[in-house]
């Protein structure tokens, strides 16, 4: 069956609530993130120019929607994860994305609090690239 034919069982399914919490973090993230790389790295500090007045506030954008993003992780790692290992479904996609969510967690604390200048750029774009592929393993976990 395709994902949008009537009778289609789903094995694992996220409640409503837990569902929208995931996807609407995981949006704020990638467009927060999205909107800071090219603001930091093509016209910002990153370019070699003093930090633009809006940096700091998508990034605090990108933090609050990380806090928001741990919190939706964990309430559905309460129950949906140990339902989809023991039921065997989409192991490999799944467990990618817990290990690229506590990679992305620790990276983004990293950067927040103890890289040094020279290393923060390639962790920033590092970073970066693991968020977009989070969001693309997610959303193809999710189909």
């Amino acid at each position: 069956m395709t994902p949008g034919e009537p009778g289609r069982v789903r094995l694992n399914p996220l409640v409503p609530w837990q569902k929208a919490a995931v996807v609407a973090s995981a949006l704020s993230l990638l467009a927060s993130g999205l909107a800071w790389l090219p603001v930091h790295y093509l016209w910002g500090a990153g370019a070699g120019g003093l930090p633009l007045p809006i940096e700091p506030w998508i990034v605090r954008w990108h933090g609050l929607s990380a806090l928001f993003g741990l919190f939706a992780g964990g309430a559905i790692a309460a129950g949906h994860v140990g339902r989809g290992w023991r039921g065997g479904v989409r192991r490999a996609s799944g467990l990618s994305l817990c290990v690229l969510f506590g990679l992305l967690a620790a990276s983004g604390y990293v950067l927040s609090y103890l890289a040094s200048e020279s290393f923060r750029d390639a962790l920033g774009l590092a970073h970066g690239a693991l968020g977009v592929l989070a969001f693309g393993l997610g959303t193809f976990h999710r189909r």
